[in-house]
């Protein structure tokens, strides 16, 4: 003799059996887009590291105004007005290496600066980039 069951289900017993495959189904699915995704290796998106940027924006010290400079890397508006002030009493800069005559600006600033700087007049050796 078959027993009623009228517990907390709310599905008859053959929609229950639907639900459940098509449950099973579903994470069959996401299992699969997961690992053509490159889940596995690594392809998904890192939020602790992103990824390095495709494009570096440059900007020219003898004529960007202190909001652009300000976004030079290792620098603020205080650092950048530094560099505003200094080319108004001493004129453009020469080189990039001039840089290093404004107070603020040491070899390590510097060096995240320059991928980020227009060429200036005078030749430069390249230099890497410093993360």
């Amino acid at each position: 003799m078959q027993q009623h069951h009228s517990g907390p289900f709310w599905f008859p017993a053959p929609a229950q059996t639907l639900v459940a495959w098509g449950t099973g189904l579903a994470l069959v699915a996401m299992a699969a887009w997961f690992l053509l995704a490159g889940g596995m290796s690594g392809g998904l998106v890192d939020h602790d590291r992103p990824p390095p940027p495709s494009m570096v924006f440059t900007i020219d010290v003898n004529t960007a105004p202190v909001g652009e400079l300000a976004q030079l890397p290792g620098l603020g508006p205080a650092l950048a007005a530094r560099i505003v002030e200094h080319r108004r009493e001493h004129g453009p800069f020469d080189t990039a290496a001039g840089l290093l005559d404004v107070p603020g600006i040491g070899p390590t600033i510097l060096e995240r600066m320059r991928p980020h700087l227009r060429p200036l007049g005078g030749s430069e050796p390249p230099s890497e980039a410093v993360p």
